[in-house]
């Protein structure tokens, strides 16, 4: 059984790993934020073409879409966002099975897909918005209300940290025999841990990055609107999100991979100290980006 030097290491190098993912995350990597960006821009032009093809009815220029829309997705992940510091982090923070958390990865990028196709065909069928007015209020109230929720995950991630923190405490103090008739837990058990979250959590966690819809989903869509080929754009979009799960399942491996491998060489016991510390540190570097996100554009 390794020693407290080097528990204190595989800890510290689990943590060490969320600095890398906040500085991906806020484009501070900025030879892959230039790439990405570079990225999103090519393939933006090139769907204009493939949507222009499409019109005319060109063979092929269906499936050339759909393939160009995916690749923008994965160029929009790879650049600046928090969806992926929130899918990363929680998957550092608790002790989640990779199937659950790579399925919240999907979802959470089809439903940024679904919210674009909303706020656009709302947009147009119901207020008369331009694309100038979407985009504005996907950059603008969208964007600044995804922050915050997404801080709020953190500081509730923060919370439980800090509670099973407090609770550890309380019980090193005062300590006293258990037995089945005890009725209080001690600790999360095996199940507890390895259960991704409650349907609530797991609602706050896809809401949280599907608020702010992404700016070359709504381009797509109303483009082929306005061209009257609706439905090659809403398949388009959706195309995107997968393109940005690509990307938030990878992160969401990398995130169970990271946090096993601290893990694995600790007994139960130092599994279930760690795991509020990984929690709480997390939950305060999640809200802490969020924040800094949110102020940045007030």
């Amino acid at each position: 059984m390794p020693g407290r030097l080097t528990r204190g290491l595989m800890l510290a190098g689990l943590v060490a790993a969320l600095p890398v993912l906040v500085l991906w995350a806020t484009g501070s990597l900025t030879g892959l934020a230039h790439w990405a960006a570079e990225g999103q821009r090519e393939a933006q032009n090139a769907l204009a073409r493939a949507i222009r093809a499409l019109r005319t009815g060109e063979a092929g220029a269906l499936l050339a879409l759909m393939g160009l829309a995916f690749a923008y997705g994965v160029f929009h992940a790879v650049g600046p966002g928090h969806g992926k510091v929130l899918i990363g982090g929680y998957g550092m923070a608790r002790r989640v099975r990779l199937l659950p958390l790579a399925a919240l990865a999907l979802a959470s990028s089809l439903a940024q897909a679904a919210v674009a196709v909303a706020l656009v065909y709302a947009g147009v069928l119901i207020f008369d918005w331009t694309r100038e007015r979407m985009v504005g209020m996907a950059e603008g109230a969208m964007l600044a209300a995804s922050h915050l929720a997404v801080a709020a995950i953190g500081l509730w991630l923060a919370w439980r940290g800090w509670r099973r923190l407090a609770a550890q405490a309380r019980d090193r103090h005062h300590p006293h025999h258990h037995d089945e008739h005890c009725g209080h837990a001690h600790g999360p058990s095996a199940e507890d841990v390895a259960r991704v979250t409650s349907p609530r959590a797991a609602l706050a966690l896809i809401a949280g990055v599907a608020a702010r819809p992404c700016t070359g989903a709504l381009f797509l869509l109303v483009l082929t609107w306005q061209m009257g080929i609706g439905a090659a754009g809403i398949a388009g979009a959706f195309a995107m999100g997968l393109g940005t799960a690509f990307v938030t399942v990878a992160v969401a491996g990398l995130s169970v991979w990271a946090r096993e491998g601290a893990l694995a060489a600790l007994s139960d016991g130092w599994v279930a100290r760690a795991l509020p510390v990984l929690e709480l540190a997390v939950g305060l570097v999640i809200a802490a980006v969020s924040i800094s996100l949110w102020r940045g554009m007030v």
